[in-house]
């Protein structure tokens, strides 16, 4: 029912910034929720930060102590996700979601965009 696409992936080194960004479509509504979480090679996805689209609240995994900041265009139906100070650590697939369930910090969405690889060197 929505489609998802992420863009705005790269590489950087450490200290960088990347703006992620994903647009939702093929859906007659807006989503009520959209977010991001991350996978590592071997890792768990972990949830990274969501976004409430009619008010604009935010929730954040507990990593990202203020470097990450998630908003939201509704006339666009896209959501951004702004990486600052970017750390080796931070290397991951990037993965656009929405809807779903949010509840303190377990996020299971209802759809999934393809993903965006952010590599962050040393």
């Amino acid at each position: 029912q929505v489609h998802l696409v992420e863009s705005g992936g790269g590489s950087v080194q450490a200290g960088g910034s990347l703006r992620l960004s994903c647009t939702a479509s093929g859906h007659s509504s807006t989503p009520y929720v959209m977010g991001w979480l991350r996978q590592a090679p071997g890792k768990e996805r972990e949830f990274v930060a969501a976004i409430w689209l009619n008010d604009g609240v935010t929730e954040y995994g507990d990593f990202v102590k203020g470097r990450f900041g998630i908003s939201r265009d509704n006339a666009k139906n896209t959501a951004e996700l702004l990486l600052n100070s970017l750390r080796p650590e931070d290397t991951a697939i990037y993965f656009c979601a929405a809807d779903g369930t949010l509840y303190e910090g377990d996020y299971a969405p209802d759809y999934w965009g393809q993903g965006t690889q952010v590599t962050v060197s040393s």
